[in-house]
């Protein structure tokens, strides 16, 4: 289930987002006003500016008794800065802050612009800790694309996240739903929730092809500190790492052109 082998970088990579979350114990100031200065030190690189108004889900009461009754609760605002491409976001609310992109590469890369975001986030708002540090990483891979049209799937992921694909007996031409969801420790406090199977984007309206989706979203929650948080994305991102390339056969890996990382 899972692989060790050297990391690669895919000429025809299947990653189509990738967001990195964490979330702090509530900070009233960035819910009561426009973040401004946080925007002025970020503001070259996501010069774009939305608000989103979030509306959380009820909150239940009188859970235990037969006749639980909900509490609405009030709109989250959601400051989003964008890229001009719109293809990198930072999101941030009283609760979290995240960084996601269309256009994922590397690890480097990408934990390179968490980095400068973060630098300046933290010393405007001085979060004490991190509640829950997560990393998500959804993959389609698409055999129109990597010219694999007559493989199946079989011949291009690993039976563990195939489900009922996997057995011999099973046209895959007369399924309309396949999936695997898996919730399991990692160790070292990481903990992934991964969802695998056929899906099409966007409700297929504009892309009719059936594609193999491979969602993984990996956390560490409890009190994670500054100095810890450098070493917490890493153990994250190496574990995302091994799921994907212990998902994949060596077929799919040499279809979408590895080249070695160092």
């Amino acid at each position: 289930m899972f692989a060790s082998e050297d990391r690669y970088r895919y000429l025809a990579s299947p990653v189509i987002e990738t967001i990195c979350q964490l979330r702090f114990p509530a900070i009233l100031s960035i819910g009561a006003q426009e973040p401004a200065g946080f925007q002025d030190r970020i503001r070259g690189d996501y010069p774009r500016y939305q608000l989103q108004r979030d509306q959380p889900a009820p909150k239940v009461l009188n859970a235990n008794t037969p006749n639980p009754t909900l509490e609405a609760q009030k709109p989250v605002n959601n400051y989003v800065f964008l890229t001009e491409d719109n293809c990198w976001k930072v999101n941030l609310t009283s609760g979290f802050i995240a960084l996601s992109t269309l256009r994922y590469t590397v690890w480097e890369d990408f934990a390179g612009r968490l980095d400068k975001v973060l630098a300046e986030f933290i010393p405007i708002y001085r979060p004490a800790f991190f509640e829950r540090v997560g990393l998500r990483y959804v993959n389609a891979v698409s055999r129109q694309r990597l010219h694999l049209e007559d493989r199946t799937w079989a011949e291009l992921i690993q039976p563990a996240w195939l489900g009922v694909m996997a057995e011999p007996d099973v046209e895959e031409s007369e399924l309309t739903k396949c999936a695997v969801d898996v919730e399991m420790a990692l160790g070292q406090g990481c903990r992934a929730k991964v969802h695998a199977g056929l899906g099409l984007l966007g409700d297929g309206k504009r892309d009719k092809e059936v594609k193999f989706i491979l969602d993984q979203d990996l956390s560490v929650s409890g009190n994670v500190k500054m100095p810890e948080l450098p070493g917490t994305l890493q153990t994250l991102h190496t574990a995302a790492d091994r799921i994907f390339r212990g998902a994949i056969t060596s077929e799919l890996h040499t279809a979408m052109g590895p080249e070695p990382l160092g």
